[in-house]
């Protein structure tokens, strides 16, 4: 019989996820890895989790179902039947307006992108055609980005003579849910480079080795498709910390790896810029933060007016709206991040239709309905600042966090 505590991959991706449980990518491998070994009663246990994080996930569904089947049957394995159709990912607005289009019109046809606009699936090399000047509002984010990276390449004899340089990565950190995604894309849009996003799923494998191997074949993609931003999505959970790993060294080969592929004297990386996000950052290794690696950070934090009014009409754009001002309605949302915001949006939009399927009357979504799913929203950043608010008290005596620092005083001057 298989036995949870004898498999040190298990234990090792169980742990990451214990110190990263928002990491939704980092939950589907752990209740992949528990489904292959039999585990399903703590498989179903994480595909609840998983589901609280993102409902109608697709993927986490269909381990959910094998789960089930599987403990109905004494945990044999059994063929499973055909899938019931699944409407979790049913646009029932879309429906609606196909056949309702000439009486309730689409608002904000026309609203660009905003962060958590989709960029492509994880793991494809493609072109950005996104700008910083499509985000909305961040301008002090824009102008860290300009004066960390962007300059210094536009301009390398002006960045000679001062002695400074783009190379190494440059990490995104900051709340969950704000926007280091689409900024990332946004950096490779104005460089006019490829965009290479990937996630721990694309590189961490049950395999001894694999993931090493997963992971340099990532680098060797980037290279042969320079100028390229190769964007490492929550680098906490693929560079944490060696001393913290509680004697295993299945990812502490991984952290080595990694510095070995950002190491320029081992690699050329000419031509690919690579940008690093997290939410904790003081979990990530401090060699990976010596100079040439990821020696340079960025705070990206939550939107500010500007950016929640875009966020709004992009996700309101195309949608049947009445009486409602992006502009007016983010005036009164700080403290939400934009993965709240789309939240709210996609909860108003539920409110509407269901109205609309009781009364057998299509009508648009309205600012009451915003009202009570803005009553029901609870900023999702605020654990986020209370393990921040101890990293500045007790963990800065370096300095690494002065702006940090500076932000959340800020914030509570406000």
């Amino acid at each position: 019989m298989f036995r949870p505590d004898d498999d040190p991959v298990l234990i090792e991706m169980l742990a990451a996820l214990e110190r990263s449980p928002e990491v939704l990518a980092l939950r589907v491998r752990v209740i992949q890895l528990q489904v292959e070994r039999g585990l399903f009663t703590e498989a179903l246990a994480q595909c609840g989790a998983a589901l609280t994080q993102e409902p109608g996930n697709a993927q986490v569904l269909g381990l959910l179902r094998q789960c089930t089947i599987a403990l109905g049957s004494g945990g044999r394995p059994v063929r499973l039947p055909p899938a019931e159709p699944d409407l979790g990912d049913y646009d029932f607005w879309a429906a609606a307006e196909q056949q309702v289009g000439d009486i309730v019109a689409p608002a904000f046809p026309d609203a660009g992108p905003a962060e958590f606009a989709t960029d492509g699936d994880a793991g494809t090399v493609e072109r950005s055609t996104v700008r910083l000047a499509d985000v909305g509002g961040m301008a002090e984010v824009k102008r860290q980005l300009e004066l960390a990276l962007l300059g210094p390449l536009r301009n390398p004899a002006l960045a000679q003579a001062f002695g400074t340089s783009a190379r190494g990565g440059l990490l995104l950190y900051g709340p969950p849910g704000c926007g280091k995604t689409f900024l990332a894309a946004a950096v490779a849009g104005e460089l006019g480079a490829n965009f290479y996003p990937i996630e721990i799923a694309d590189i961490l494998d049950i395999y001894t080795g694999a993931s090493e191997r997963n992971l340099h074949g990532v680098f060797e993609v980037a290279r042969r498709n320079a100028p390229c931003v190769l964007f490492l999505d929550e680098l906490d959970a693929l560079g944490h910390r060696r001393s913290q790993m509680s004697g295993s060294s299945t990812m502490r080969t991984v952290v080595n790896q990694l510095l070995t592929e950002l190491d320029s004297a081992t690699a050329d990386n000419s031509g690919v810029y690579v940008l690093g996000a997290t939410n904790h950052p003081w979990d990530v290794d401090v060699a990976l933060r010596r100079p040439g690696r990821f020696d340079r950070m960025v705070l990206v934090g939550l939107p500010d007016t500007a950016a929640r009014a875009a966020i709004l009409s992009y996700h309101l754009r195309g949608r049947p709206v009445a009486g409602i001002d992006p502009a007016e309605v983010a005036r009164r949302t700080e403290g939400l991040s934009g993965a709240d915001l789309a939240h709210v949006c996609t909860s108003a939009t539920q409110l509407a239709m269901a109205d609309s399927l009781r009364t057998g009357a299509v009508r648009p979504v309205a600012r009451s309905d915003l009202e009570v799913a803005l009553a029901e929203v609870r900023p999702s950043a605020a654990a986020w600042f209370e393990a921040a608010r101890n990293v500045v008290e007790f963990a800065n005596g370096d300095g690494t966090y002065d702006e940090l620092a500076r932000y959340m005083k800020a914030r509570r001057q406000h």
